[in-house]
């Protein structure tokens, strides 16, 4: 992994992570889906295991800032159900490391965001009720978010497969998401640790990017309380969507 000298020497490097530590930021003020742009991005530069360690710090940094942002935003409901499911899945994602490999993980997160999205948009939602929250289902979908979010930090799609459908205020949505991650991302420090021990290099690193995140997850706070009800939902579909397409084509395509 690149040393902080050597981020320096680079601007286009420099760049590119902190963007995706601001990305991380993003994210946890209330826009999971971006967040998930943040491994592949550095895995243009290191490998994806590697990036996900690196990130996992600024991930949980950045979290404590979240939490506190919507402390008074969220579903209790949802949060009962799938922080010990996302917990599990990160205990199933640790014990399967040596055998799902993170093409397997990468394709099967594309095909299932794809098929969530076209199937929201081919409904008539306008009409449709909100569904309650559900235990079995959460514990389903809140394992396999955990499970993802194990393997590269990318747990929105089940995530949102499990809530969207919920039809929460904007700011519960956001604030529920910010509460089960940043139990999940807590969950990963003993595991990340075990399969990648953390060097004083990646934490120098790091630290350095900590600003950028932190500066994206205020500005992510800001954009939501500026959206309406209506294109807040859309950016978050679309943004799966596009990501979902992404991770597709390029495990295809390898």
């Amino acid at each position: 992994m690149p040393t902080i000298d050597v981020l320096w020497s680079n601007p286009f490097l420099l760049g590119l992570f902190f963007l995706a530590a601001f990305m991380v930021g993003l994210s946890k003020g209330g826009m999971p889906a971006i967040g998930m742009l943040s491994v592949p991005l550095l895995s243009l530069s290191m490998s994806p295991l590697v990036a996900a360690a690196l990130l996992l710090p600024i991930y949980i940094l950045s979290d404590v800032i979240s939490v506190w942002l919507y402390r008074k935003n969220f579903s209790a409901d949802n949060v009962k159900i799938l922080i010990p499911a996302g917990i599990v899945g990160v205990l199933v994602g640790w014990a399967t490391a040596a055998f799902v490999s993170d093409r397997m993980v990468a394709l099967i997160i594309g095909v299932m965001g794809i098929s969530f999205c076209l199937y929201t948009w081919s409904k008539k939602t306008n009409n449709a009720p909100p569904k309650p929250a559900h235990i079995v289902k959460g514990a389903f979908w809140g394992t396999l978010s955990g499970f993802t979010s194990f393997v590269s930090h990318a747990g929105a799609p089940p995530f949102q497969v499990y809530v969207l459908p919920q039809q929460l205020p904007k700011m519960v949505f956001a604030g529920t998401t910010s509460f089960v991650f940043a139990a999940v991302n807590l969950a990963k420090i003993v595991p990340y640790a075990n399969l990648q021990p953390y060097s004083a290099s990646t934490l120098e690193v790091s630290a350095y990017l900590l600003p950028a995140a932190l500066i994206g997850t205020v500005v992510g706070k800001q954009l939501i309380e500026r959206l309406s009800e209506k294109w807040f939902f859309l950016a978050v579909q679309i943004a799966l969507f596009m990501i979902s397409i992404k991770l597709v084509v390029s495990e295809i395509g390898s």
